[in-house]
């Protein structure tokens, strides 16, 4: 009713006593608050005996449920990563050359820098061919369950193989 009111005020229309009334006694109070509805909604699902929502214990783990996963985390890791070693270029004195200088001073041997080269390129290739995958899902194709799962199988295959040759360039 309010709303009604504030838009008419607005446009500059004046209401009578008598338009007021009118308007006021076509309006519905409303039936419910949203507290007393989630009160009821609790109450029915206790006498109901129903768990409270669905939680991760109570699935089965799939493929592709652990691929979405794997995808957002690989989303959020890598805009991570991404935003950090930004703001560490723009915040840490001296330039890249020192930096390089100073990873080649630690001595970690090439076993190490492999795996962490290793580290950086899997999530990356992953995130890649996955995102590659939801775009011909998109397009709509690949809803089969076989399908699902033979993508699945790809992109996990293909970002092994693409990891293992950016390693070794």
């Amino acid at each position: 009713m309010a709303l009604i009111l504030r838009t008419f005020a607005r446009q500059g229309v004046c209401l009578s006593r008598t338009q007021y009334g009118v308007l006021c006694r076509h309006a519905a109070p409303m039936g419910s608050s949203a507290k007393e509805e989630m009160d009821k909604f609790w109450a029915k699902n206790a006498t109901l005996n129903r768990p409270m929502s669905p939680h991760l214990t109570i699935y089965k783990w799939s493929v592709p449920m652990m691929m979405s996963v794997a995808h957002r985390g690989t989303g959020i890791g890598l805009s991570g990563a991404v935003s950090a070693f930004a703001m560490a270029a723009l915040v840490l004195p001296g330039n890249y050359p020192y930096y390089l200088d100073l990873i080649h001073s630690l001595s970690v041997g090439p076993y190490l820098i492999g795996l962490a080269k290793f580290g950086i390129a899997l999530p990356l290739s992953y995130h890649t061919f996955n995102g590659i995958r939801h775009l011909l899902w998109d397009s709509g194709k690949g809803f089969k369950m076989p399908e699902v799962y033979r993508s699945g199988y790809t992109v996990i295959g293909l970002s092994i193989i693409t990891s293992i040759a950016l390693v070794l360039l």
